[in-house]
């Protein structure tokens, strides 16, 4: 199917998900909303897909080139025209479902963050499981500023990277962090220069893609609900999903490869 906002290529398991509106640097509309939640919800079963990486397009203007992941909500198109309450409402929605299904996506997700990332695009990027920042990109909430306020779980995801003070300094001040910032705070994973960047960022997500799929699955429900539950809990889930693991082909061929000295072949059953 062809999207209008956004790219998509699925090659070795990896589904690149571009974001597509260079000319507002990404920024997104309730057509963006609406086509990442459809592309995700379209591979989210089965083992074809093991791994997103969610990023950005590039900015041509003037001859000149500008990295762009996502420049927050489209406000030009915000200004045009009222909204009724109810309108307001089923695009707030429309956003929340996009974060939504970022963040319980079954398989790792990797925001490739290439340029800056301001308010909507950084909210995506926090419901990823982990973010990767070229030396070009940026990330800040401006919300508050601007007389509105932050949405897509940034108020549970960013003191969960970062604690409760830090969180509410960058939300109140809106303040820019550039790529060696996040990594110094622990919001970035990698940050690499953009010559660099997109072989890092396929390297890594091909690292994660070679492992066993319903594990990694597992490995990422439990991890994201691992601090709302005590540990008598924890360990029960634990044990019911490694049993749920051994009794899968994957288990056996984990096995048999490292009994054989070679790499397993996964297949998600």
């Amino acid at each position: 199917m062809a999207y209008s906002t956004i790219k998509y290529d699925l090659k070795d398991g990896i589904l690149t998900l571009r974001l597509n509106r260079p000319e507002r640097m990404n920024a997104v509309n309730e057509e963006m909303y609406s086509e990442i939640s459809e592309l995700l919800q379209k591979y989210s079963s089965g083992s074809e897909v093991r791994v997103v990486i969610l990023t950005g397009s590039v900015r041509v203007k003037d001859g000149k080139e500008k990295q762009a992941f996502c420049a927050g909500a489209d406000l030009k198109k915000h200004s045009e025209g009222e909204r009724t309450h109810a309108q307001k409402r089923q695009y707030i929605e429309q956003a929340h479902e996009a974060t939504r299904l970022l963040y319980r996506y079954p398989k790792p997700v990797i925001a490739a963050v290439n340029g800056p990332a301001r308010g909507a695009g950084a909210e995506m990027a926090f419901a990823c499981d982990f973010i990767i920042m070229s030396d070009q990109a940026s990330i800040a909430f401006p919300e508050i500023g601007l007389g509105t306020f932050v949405g897509g779980g940034a108020t549970m995801h960013l003191p969960r990277l970062v604690g409760l003070m830090k969180a509410k300094e960058l939300i109140y001040t809106g303040r820019v962090l550039d790529a060696g910032a996040a990594l110094d705070l622990g919001i970035a994973l990698y940050a690499y220069p953009m010559d660099q960047f997109p072989d890092k960022v396929m390297e890594f997500a091909s690292s994660i893609a070679g492992k066993a799929p319903l594990s990694l699955s597992m490995a990422k429900k439990h991890l994201q609900r691992s601090n709302l539950l005590d540990l008598e809990t924890v360990l029960q889930l634990e044990a019911d999903a490694i049993l749920s693991c051994m009794d899968t082909e994957d288990w056996q061929e984990g096995i048999d490869a490292f009994a054989e000295g070679r790499n397993p072949v996964y297949r998600g059953r």
